[in-house]
């Protein structure tokens, strides 16, 4: 059994999912977002999304985080804005001892649509689906759980290849 913790980054609102891997088996356990205070400077939203995190995994115990690497959009400085969000949610989970793995969005959404150009509508629809839900998460938890769930798909196919 290992739990895992998704996130989807971002400087407004971070999404988190956590899933359980049980031989093979995929079991959802919690998704959410940690929303920052938008009229703060940036300096102190990175320390809302720091504080977020920790306090998800000291409550959901994953032994391991996949998060969702940055794209380099039209808006450079977004896109900085971004790298930022994700760097202080990387850093909560290394300061809590999680391994963490980088997957593109697009790699993230072949695994769970079978598509990577899927829409997030989509995404959202396939969460639902896959994990049982009676209800669609919110786009940023669902991106979350969907990188959770790659990594699980990683895991299965490093465990077929030994």
């Amino acid at each position: 059994m290992i739990r895992v913790l998704g996130i989807d980054p971002g400087s407004r609102i971070t999404g988190y999912g956590i899933i359980e891997v049980v031989r093979g088996r995929i079991n959802f356990i919690a998704c959410g977002v940690v929303k920052t205070t938008p009229q703060f400077p940036l300096a102190h939203r990175l320390n809302e999304i720091f504080d977020g995190v920790n306090e998800v995994i000291q409550l959901h115990s994953p032994q391991v985080a996949a998060v969702e690497d940055v794209f380099m959009a039209n808006n450079a400085s977004s896109a900085l804005k971004l790298g930022q969000a994700r760097g202080a949610a990387v850093v909560a989970a290394m300061q809590n001892g999680l391994g963490v793995h980088d997957y593109s969005a697009k790699k993230v959404k072949r695994s769970v649509v079978g598509y990577g150009q899927a829409e997030k509508g989509q995404v959202q629809h396939m969460i639902r689906v896959l994990l049982g839900l009676s209800s669609v998460p919110s786009a940023d938890a669902a991106d979350a759980l969907a990188v959770a769930i790659c990594h699980a798909h990683f895991l299965s196919s490093a465990a077929v290849a030994m």
